[in-house]
């Protein structure tokens, strides 16, 4: 048994990619999709970047922009993760893949098992994502995926340890749940959700 993998995202500030890093995260993610408060641009995404070691893994995060948008801002950030949120098929994915990085799926759907579109990682989101909204992750009627998958969407520091324990989840993935105010992130709130989440200890 080993620590889930923790992602950390919509980030905005050199004191957020330095507290998540200090804390032990292993994705910190860059949002890049319009009409979000956590939305960044590439060169603020790249001086971001800068800060992160090369264990960790930094992502930009997309919602149904042309594939040819996605590889533009991934380019000039310089991320080495893509997470795709929205109406993507697996040849968005496929014409991602000669770019040499990590692919991360998002979705609300219900997925047998990460890989389906030729992703790297799978993400499992709530249905209305970003709002900070918990959904019922815990009922019969959630069924795991198989492989690496992350479970999002109203995770906080005081229910990630459950989350994990429930689903199995390999893996979680946080932006709501760790801010003071939307859009604003808590140092605080962030070094506890790592830390809760870090005692979780599921397969990874």
């Amino acid at each position: 048994m080993t620590d889930v993998f923790i992602k950390i995202c919509g980030l905005k500030t050199a004191q957020d990619v330095e507290v998540a890093v200090a804390a032990g995260a292993d994705a910190v993610g860059f949002v890049f999709a319009p009409g979000s408060p956590r939305t960044v641009d590439a060169a603020t995404a790249r001086a971001l970047a800068g800060l992160v070691p090369d264990g960790v893994l930094t992502v930009g995060v997309f919602r149904g922009q042309p594939v040819e948008e996605v590889r533009r801002f991934a380019g000039e950030s310089g991320v080495r993760g893509v997470q795709l949120h929205g109406e993507e098929g697996p040849e968005d994915f496929a014409a991602l893949r000669a770019e040499g990085r990590t692919l991360l799926r998002a979705t609300a759907e219900h997925v047998k098992r990460c890989g389906e579109y030729g992703e790297d990682l799978l993400l499992i989101d709530a249905p209305d994502p970003g709002s900070g909204k918990p959904w019922n992750w815990g009922s019969a009627d959630f069924a795991a995926p198989e492989g690496r998958w992350l479970l999002a969407g109203g995770l906080t520091p005081a229910n990630v340890r459950e989350a994990v324990k429930v689903t199995g989840a390999w893996g979680v993935d946080v932006s709501s749940g760790v801010e003071r105010e939307r859009g604003v992130k808590s140092p605080e709130l962030i070094r506890a959700f790592i830390e809760a989440a870090r005692t979780t200890g599921t397969a990874r």
